[in-house]
């Protein structure tokens, strides 16, 4: 559980209201926000090339960034990759430029101020995401990208995502059973009161028994009544050894 300031996470869904997405968890790196477009407009994007997806970066031990972020197509630079275009035309994936799940991570490791890592495949025209915050690959666990918690079948700078998409880039994807998903994802409560939450395999839409969401145990059918006891604003993850954590659940409680 994450206890954070009422005031941010009204400003933040005010924020998402704005952009027409649906409700999103917010990000729990400090001092992370939403992305807003003015702050961008001066990166000489064009309009139509840019989008707001929902960036999730799930670490080896942590939540590294979670919240909507404004990117499009750019120049990207890495210290073991060099600079190159990523733009969705690498290796002829798309007839014209649009926003990338790579370009996402580029610009949330700029507002957040973690870094990454990134070699660079000349056969691929493609980077290779090695490390993000302090999760660094190994030999035996990789950084996997999904989007809409499906994995991807060509590289970061050759997926064209849309406004609205899920982007995930998580550690030790290719390692784990299942890729959680909590619903509901916002929920406003009186003290003292309980709901049922519901956390299934975001990739297939199965339930899923045995995660651990605030202390609380999943039933056979995914779910979890959790009752909420203190006034505030909290953030809560469900998690199993053998899956990626998943989104978060944001409560206010009143």
């Amino acid at each position: 559980m994450f206890s954070v300031p009422l005031s941010l996470v009204l400003s933040l869904a005010y924020a998402i209201a704005i952009v027409a997405l649906p409700p999103q968890p917010r990000s729990i790196v400090p001092g992370s926000c939403v992305t807003r477009p003015p702050s961008q407009i001066a990166n000489g994007l064009k309009p139509a090339n840019r989008s707001i997806v929902n960036l999730r970066i799930e670490g080896a031990t942590t939540t590294i960034y979670e919240a909507p972020i404004f990117s499009g197509p750019r120049n990207i630079t890495t210290a073991s990759g060099g600079t190159h275009k990523c733009d969705g035309t690498n290796l002829h994936a798309n007839p014209s430029p649009g926003n990338t799940p790579t370009d996402a991570l580029d610009a949330a490791s700029k507002l957040a101020n973690f870094p990454y890592d990134a070699t660079y495949s000349a056969a691929f025209d493609d980077y290779f995401i090695t490390s993000i915050g302090a999760s660094p690959q190994s030999s035996d666990r990789f950084w996997g990208l999904l989007v809409n918690f499906q994995l991807s079948p060509v590289g970061g700078c050759q997926y064209e995502v849309k406004s609205g998409d899920r982007v995930l880039w998580a550690f030790d994807a290719f390692n784990k059973s299942h890729f959680l998903k909590v619903q509901p994802e916002l929920l406003v409560v009186r003290e003292g009161s309980s709901r049922v939450v519901t956390v299934t395999d975001g990739a297939t839409g199965a339930p899923i028994q045995g995660a651990v969401i605030d202390g609380v145990v999943t039933d056979k059918s995914g779910k979890a009544t959790l009752t909420f006891s203190k006034v505030g604003a909290f953030e809560y993850k469900a998690m199993r050894d053998d899956s990626i954590r998943s989104n978060a659940l944001g409560v206010v409680v009143t």
